[in-house]
């Protein structure tokens, strides 16, 4: 005898297997939900840590704005103070330059054969005026004033015949460069 099956197992296992793999699909996508959410979470609670963290630093800020304040306006008291004091040091070192300036010239005149009518400082400009017996001893005081460490540069500016007590004499002007020994020195080093 013969048997038949009649049963439709090939498409039961079909379906079986379908409903398997159908199964096996909602069971990982309901797991990659639950992923997505705890990471969402944990993200959520890690921004709100992070928003509360600088909610306080803003308070602590807030807290320390007037020492903030209090240092900057110190820092500006500070600044005008120290130009206040590098303008004090640089009319010291100026008057002191001045008077050494003026050294230097009294000593460079021959008061037996010139003499010096004005002197006028400006700055780092000199101008000399004055009256000599001839133009050696003009040019004998130019050489000796350009032997200063104070005085850079000596230009004749002016020289003309001038007639003083029935004597002709020369009558001179000089415009002169002002330097510091401490700026010659730093030149002289820079040239080597």
């Amino acid at each position: 005898m013969l048997r038949i099956n009649l049963l439709p197992i090939r498409q039961l296992k079909k379906r079986a297997k379908a409903r398997n793999q159908i199964f096996s699909f909602i069971t990982l996508f309901i797991f990659l939900l639950l992923i997505l959410g705890a990471v969402g979470f944990l993200q959520t609670a890690k921004i709100n840590t992070i928003e509360l963290s600088i909610a306080n630093l803003k308070k602590e800020k807030q807290k320390y704005a007037p020492i903030l304040a209090e240092i900057k306006r110190l820092e500006k008291a500070k600044k005008n103070l120290e130009n206040k004091i590098s303008i004090i040091k640089k009319l010291k070192r100026d008057s002191s330059t001045t008077v050494h300036i003026l050294d230097e010239v009294a000593n460079k005149v021959d008061s037996k054969r010139m003499w010096l009518k004005s002197l006028k400082q400006q700055g780092q400009s000199l101008s000399l005026t004055g009256i000599a017996l001839d133009n050696r001893t003009v040019a004998q005081f130019m050489e000796a004033l350009k032997e200063s460490p104070y005085i850079s540069i000596v230009n004749l500016s002016n020289a003309s015949l001038t007639k003083v007590s029935g004597r002709n004499l020369k009558s001179f002007s000089l415009a002169c460069s002002i330097v510091s020994p401490k700026e010659t020195k730093e030149v002289k080093k820079k040239e080597k």
